[in-house]
């Protein structure tokens, strides 16, 4: 079991602790416990709506791949520790991730 840390830029949000089970990527366990984060593709790594900075915990997550890459370089605000949360799947067996998920308030279809 993974326990993730989900801090927000935007201010109204607090910041939550989940649990994911090995096997699921973050977009899934955000969702399973009904953390909101944008994913218009349904996450397939077609878009970059997903987007999450991985702060601490990159160990349990594989490399990011060219594609994935690719996508990132078209989100808001990129940085280092960017990823697409719909590539991270959890990897082995249980460990802690810190990520915090960017406003998304500018992209289309955002809903609160």
């Amino acid at each position: 079991m993974y326990k993730i840390i989900v801090s927000f830029e935007e201010a109204d949000h607090e910041t939550k602790v989940i649990e994911v089970e090995e096997g699921h990527s973050i977009l899934e366990g955000l969702l399973l416990n009904e953390v909101h984060i944008n994913h218009n593709c349904g996450g397939v790594c077609a878009c970059s709506t997903c987007h999450i900075y991985v702060e601490k915990g990159e160990e349990h997550i594989p490399e990011i791949s060219d594609k994935e890459e690719d996508f990132i370089d078209r989100a808001a605000n990129p940085r280092l520790e960017s990823r697409l949360s719909c590539q991270c799947v959890l990897e082995g067996s249980g460990g802690e991730l810190e990520v915090t998920i960017p406003d998304q308030s500018d992209i289309i279809g955002h809903e609160h």
